[in-house]
């Protein structure tokens, strides 16, 4: 019995055939546009000539004879590609085309075959083959124009392909998505890579971010205030950068926290070198001095620097020019744009030469230091001019400690030098009409005194506003603390415990722009400051009023100094106020307030602030990890803790709180001479 033989597999057989003897088949089923462009394909031939054959078959007549004419059911894009690059000439019409002649089988099934049974390629093999080229020599720019990209994304693909081996392995078996993948290019370092990969299998929180923040961890921000500082500094000495190309990162991070550190440190103190070669009493540099370090002392005003004749020439010129292009166009609706933008640079130019810095006195120098820090744009800031207590000179007639004279020994002398029953005592009296008079009795005089001002004040709250005013000033922005007979204390609040960067929160800069807005207004000598005061118009003066009043406010809750009744006070205060502490810039962060709290705390807080179901997410976490995850699910919530919260107001207090307001905010007072229960603010006789 002889064994069947096994049929040959027959291929279909290839062709060159002209392009001009090839049609398009109406059996092509691709009838979507997807992928790549015409345009961008006719591109890559013209680079790489044809890579693949196009399919077609025979076209027949009617009688069943070839024609010499093929159709393509399989390939259109890349015959119209073809027919695009013949179109401009970079073709010949009759150029040889490779081609597989099908006849069997029907059509539209070599069209669909061709579309389905070709498996898309992996993104991680394009990022293999883009580092493969790139090892191999190839510029990123070239690449770019290869595969019709920019170079941005083929720096984004070598990026990916650079992640540690083990991990774009999970990647290729969809362990791990692009996202997260992404995620793990900010930091090249491959055990760290490993590592953070292992850390969040154990956890239910694998989101992008979530690696992002673990790959950076300990690293600077370069939009810190210390990278913007060093930066150059860092860069020179070899310091890494991470950088992530997948999201705006800001400028990346600063690996190396302790380089960073010690660059600052240096830098900050060559600047203190040149700011004692000036002449200051003493210099002192932080990264950055407590909120608050200056109050309390008093800052001396120097003198502008006078300008040169180049300046003075300089600035007139300027001038002339100014006012030139002005009369020129004076009487037209709008000036040129040139002459606009000319007028502008004028502008800058003349207030640039204004601008004279600072000059101090050898006495100012001799007693004044200088705070040297950084702003938080990173700049170099330099507080000059400030006088510490103890360097302050002796103001002329002061006591060395104010209430603390010798007139009760200068009294009892003089009694004992003239007792009441002393003849001779008394012809002397006699003698000597301009004698001064007994300490005692000054003293008993000047106590009527005091109650007969007590009284008029009483009944004049305009002049008694005004006093209050003037003392606080004193106390708050000079030194005459003893310069007013009202025994009134002003207390400008230093806080021993104080949250990061204070001093850069919206109130705190609002308030410290407002402080030092007045200081610059005011005078430095206390004897000058009641007429300074007087002077102010009606709506300075609250202004003014308003901020020494607020500088004394103390909320602070410490629990050495618990206070309730004060605290109550400040809850009444907030009330009257409307305090919205989210409106004053105060959030739920990780760093400002939930890491301070424990696991149990910080799910209460979640789940108080987001409800129950946003809670899930922490189950199993670790700490940090839990702090990051519920700061991320609190953003934007406008949840406060209780204790920054303010209560409502009842209708009732709502009502008294706008009638008083209506009362202090009025710019007429009473006109009824009687009535005191009006608003002081209109001192009634200057």
């Amino acid at each position: 019995m002889s064994k069947s033989k096994t049929p040959t597999l027959q291929l279909s057989r290839s062709r060159d055939i002209p392009f001009d003897k090839l049609v398009l088949s109406q059996s092509n089923v691709r009838r979507t546009k997807a992928g790549v462009s015409i345009e961008e394909l006719a591109e890559d031939i013209a680079r790489r000539t044809l890579l693949q054959s196009l399919s077609v078959r025979p076209v027949l007549d009617e009688a069943g004879a070839q024609t010499g004419m093929f159709e393509i059911p399989a390939g259109g894009r890349r015959y119209r590609a073809l027919e695009l690059l013949v179109r401009q000439k970079r073709l010949a019409r009759n150029a040889l085309v490779p081609c597989v002649i099908r006849t069997s089988g029907l059509a539209e099934e070599d069209s669909l075959a061709e579309n389905t049974q070709r498996a898309p390629l992996h993104a991680l093999d394009q990022f293999r083959a883009f580092r493969l080229m790139a090892d191999k020599g190839q510029p990123e720019e070239e690449i770019a124009v290869a595969f019709n990209t920019t170079v941005a994304v083929v720096r984004q693909r070598l990026r990916l392909a650079a992640v540690a081996p083990a991990l774009l392995d999970f990647y290729a078996d969809d362990a791990m998505t692009l996202d997260q993948l992404m995620a793990f290019t900010v930091n090249p370092d491959h055990e760290r890579q490993i590592a953070v990969w292992e850390t969040i299998q154990k956890t239910y929180n694998r989101e992008a971010y979530q690696i992002r923040r673990m790959l950076t961890d300990g690293a600077v921000r370069a939009s810190d205030r210390r990278a913007q500082f060093v930066l150059t500094e860092y860069q020179d000495a070899g310091g890494p950068i991470l950088r992530d190309l997948f999201e705006a990162d800001q400028g990346g991070w600063l690996k190396d926290p302790g380089l960073v550190e010690r660059l600052v440190l240096a830098k900050l103190e060559r600047a203190a070198e040149r700011v004692r070669a000036e002449g200051w009493k003493w210099v002192e540099t932080a990264i950055d001095f407590p909120y608050g370090h200056t109050y309390g002392l008093r800052r001396l005003d120097g003198e502008p620097a006078p300008m040169d004749e180049a300046e003075t020439a300089t600035l007139a010129a300027l001038k002339a020019e100014y006012e030139g292009l002005e009369e020129a166009h004076d009487g037209a609706a709008d000036y040129p744009e040139a002459v606009d933008q000319r007028l502008g640079e004028i502008e800058t130019a003349m207030d640039a030469i204004r601008a004279r810095p600072t000059c101090y006195s050898g006495e100012e120098l001799a007693i004044g230091g200088v705070f040297v820090s950084l702003a938080p744009d990173g700049q170099l800031r330099l507080e000059r001019g400030f006088v510490l207590p103890e360097d302050e000179p002796p103001m002329v007639g002061e006591d060395p400690e104010p209430g603390k004279g010798d007139s009760v020994d200068d009294e009892a002398a003089s009694d004992e030098a003239a007792p009441d029953d002393d003849p001779a005592a008394e012809r002397e009296e006699d003698a000597d009409p301009g004698r001064p008079l007994p300490d005692r009795l000054i003293t008993e005089m000047t106590v009527h005194r005091t109650v007969a001002l007590r009284q008029a004040l009483a009944e004049a709250p305009d002049v008694a506003f005004l006093a209050a005013l003037h003392v606080l000033a004193l106390q708050v922005f000079s030194r005459g603390a003893y310069d007013s007979c009202l025994e009134i204390s002003a207390k400008s609040v230093s806080f021993a415990i104080q949250p990061s960067n204070l001093a850069e929160t919206p109130c705190a800069m609002a308030l410290e722009t407002r402080r030092e807005a007045w200081a610059k207004r005011l005078p430095a000598d206390p004897g000058r400051m009641w007429e300074t005061v007087v002077a102010l118009d009606p709506a300075e003066r609250w202004a003014l009023f308003a901020l020494c009043v607020g500088l004394t406010v103390n909320a602070t809750s410490e629990a050495w100094n618990r206070r309730p009744r004060a605290l109550a006070h400040a809850d009444d205060l907030a009330q009257a106020l409307s305090l919205d502490m989210v409106a004053a810039g105060w959030a739920p962060t990780a760093e400002t307030f939930l890491s301070r709290l424990t696991k149990a705390q910080i799910v209460q807080v979640v789940t108080e602030a987001k409800g129950a179901p946003s809670v899930e997410p922490l189950a199993g976490l670790k700490k940090d990890e839990m702090v990051a995850t519920a700061a991320e699910t609190m953003a934007g919530s406008n949840w406060l803790p209780k204790v920054l919260r303010t209560r409502a107001a009842s209708p009732e207090g709502e009502a008294a709180a706008l009638e008083g307001a209506t009362a202090v905010g009025s710019e007429t007072p009473s006109s009824d001479p009687d009535d005191r229960s009006a608003a002081p603010h209109v001192l009634a006789a200057e």
